[in-house]
């Protein structure tokens, strides 16, 4: 969950109170937020930078609230959205409406979409706010909320990128390109030279804030670049702006343009960020729009800050939360949650009509609506009651089995050994002498390391690994592993399919082949089932390479279907995983004895 850290005393004026922390934390919990943990600003300073409490550290005394909020909820990622929340939670304030400037069309500035754009980052959506009143305050909170939009909504400004800019700096309309790096030179924000854009990437590759931004348009033929009609960069977005319309205390107008991969994405963040901070401007909460000009000649104008409707009985808002409420109590709970409501009719049936502001892109549904009237309802407040079924939670038959044949094993002087499901690809095959045809393994896409490239097809990898990290210990070695493998399978609608294995392995100064033979036997012997017949042969030769030949079996039932097999692993399967001594192993599918 994402965490808000603010000012307590900002907090409080933003308010219009003062609350003891005890009374602040239970006014989160009724909102459904929680108070995560009080510090000062000097304490975060120190533990950052790992000083001891008797080192003098940077900053005030100021007490600062760490206030955990729900993921969705991108309106309460910033002090005025919270406190404004709050507010009308707490009815000391009503909801606020969101207008758009009323300005003719020829006068409203306008966004060109280049088609070179669509190669890499397609949309852009804008908006002004005009007469915006920053302070120091302000100005931080307004950084800050961009910051926590890009790290949540914007999954690190891969799918959206905000840029905001002085507009009083820049001259309009404005053009949206995506240009070879080499055609690209700009002073970025915070420095005093121009950099090429190539060059510009190679010189951030040691900022520890943005070279984690680079790979997403470093590899790119053309990067995205916002012009004015002077050929002024705004930014090259997602990376950096331009310092020239950088934003100081002093600016009154305020450009905001997002680009972005997921439009509907692009049009929430806009929408959060005009929302937040149209409460500073010269007309409160009213937003000057900015028309945006594809290259197919088409257009649109953004923000919509309209609010939907949605209808929704009765019953399916106070049904799920299990309470008795009549129309009107429901509409007030839902004011109070920022939903403006009122009563409808639908084929006889209490319906509400509920519109759903521009900062609340998380209702999407009735169940979103139930939730909201739970939490203003207050979850201390829904009366207690007995579920109308009773069911007793049991175990899946496959995993008693697994327990049965763990016991078992054990039984017979094996130690359980639990391994990773994920393993590298040459473990896999290349040193149990096998060969990928492509038809087995899953293949991890993108892998944290070389150990951890496929999901195993086999348990054998693991256990002689296992093996080898453990080599000292006294002889005879006898370790097991019952566990899942993965192998693809197009019968299943994701491509893939999981067999628990049970995998036994014996290790001595000779092979023990009997050992692991005695084994098998005697989990032939206790499997029971009905369905279950391996017949008076079940044995059969086989020719596996991570085996000697002659030296290894197929565990077959009568009606030939094979469950298993074991042998001497392979002198050379043996080098590669290091172990000196002669090993045998066996590796059983217990789902088909199951």
């Amino acid at each position: 969950m994402p965490t808000v850290s603010v000012g307590r005393d900002r907090l409080f004026a933003a308010l219009g109170r003062v609350y003891t922390q005890d009374e602040f934390e239970a006014l989160c919990f009724d909102f459904g937020i929680e108070l995560d943990d009080v510090t000062t600003e000097k304490a975060i300073i120190r533990k950052e930078k790992h000083l001891e409490e008797d080192v003098e550290a940077d900053g005030d005394d100021e007490v600062i609230y760490k206030i955990e909020v729900a993921a969705n909820r991108y309106d309460l990622l910033c002090l005025e959205g919270l406190a404004r929340s709050l507010r009308i939670f707490t009815g000391s304030e009503a909801t606020p409406i969101f207008k758009i400037a009323s300005i003719s069309r020829g006068s409203m500035l306008q966004m060109h979409v280049r088609p070179q754009t669509s190669q890499i980052r397609p949309y852009v959506v804008c908006a002004v706010l005009r007469g915006v009143t920053f302070d120091e305050v302000r100005y931080n909170s307004f950084i800050d909320l961009q910051d926590k939009l890009h790290q949540n909504i914007c999954r690190k400004r891969t799918l959206v990128a905000i840029g905001t800019h002085d507009l009083d700096t820049l001259q309009g309309p404005f053009s949206y390109e995506a240009l070879s790096p080499h055609e690209i030179n700009f002073i970025p924000l915070k420095q005093e030279q121009k950099f090429r854009a190539d060059a510009l990437m190679d010189f951030y590759r040691s900022d520890m804030k943005l070279k984690k931004f680079l790979h997403i348009i470093e590899n790119s033929p053309v990067y995205p670049v916002i012009y004015d009609s002077n050929r002024t960069v705004l930014s090259l977005p997602p990376i950096i702006n331009g310092a020239h319309s950088a934003i100081t205390l002093k600016t009154r107008n305020v450009f905001i343009e997002c680009t972005a991969t997921d439009l509907t994405k692009a049009n929430i963040v806009l929408n959060t960020m005009v929302a937040m901070f149209s409460e500073y401007c010269e007309n409160k909460f009213e937003v000057e729009p900015v028309e945006v000009v594809s290259y197919d000649g088409s257009t649109a104008i953004y923000p919509d800050l309209s609010c939907y409707k949605m209808e929704v009985s009765l019953s399916d808002i106070v049904g799920p939360i299990g309470i008795s409420l009549d129309e009107m109590q429901v509409i007030s709970l839902l004011n109070k949650m920022q939903l403006q409501a009122e009563l409808c009719s639908s084929n006889g049936e209490p319906c509400i009509s509920v519109y759903v502001p521009p900062t609340r892109s998380d209702v999407l549904h009735a169940r979103d609506l139930a939730e909201d009237v739970a939490i203003a309802y207050g979850y201390n407040n829904v009366p207690k009651s007995k579920p109308k079924s009773m069911t007793i939670g049991g175990r899946q038959p496959l995993n008693r089995f697994s327990d049965k044949i763990r016991a078992e094993v054990a039984r017979a002087g094996y130690m359980e050994v639990l391994t990773f499901v994920l393993t590298s690809h040459e473990e896999n095959f290349d040193m149990l002498n096998r060969t990928d045809d492509g038809n087995k393994a899953v293949i991890i896409a993108n892998p944290r390391t070389s150990e951890f490239e496929v999901v195993r097809s086999s348990l054998m990898s693991c256990l002689l690994k296992t093996l080898k990290h453990n080599i000292d210990h006294p002889r005879p070695i006898k370790i097991f592993e019952v566990g899942d493998v993965v192998s693809l399978d197009t019968s299943r609608d994701v491509g893939a399919s999981n067999n628990r294995r049970l995998a036994a392995l014996y290790c001595n100064s000779n092979s023990g082949f009997e050992e692991i033979m005695g084994l098998v036997d005697r989990i032939v012997k206790i499997v029971s089932a009905p369905h279950i017949n391996f017949g008076q042969t079940y044995y059969v030769p086989s020719s596996e390479p991570e085996f000697f030949t002659k030296r290894q079996c197929k565990i077959v039932m009568s009606d030939g279907k094979q469950v298993g097999y074991f042998g001497i692993v392979h002198a050379e399967v043996l080098r590669k995983f290091g172990i000196p001594d002669p090993c045998t192993f066996v590796e059983i599918d217990i789902e088909a004895l199951l």
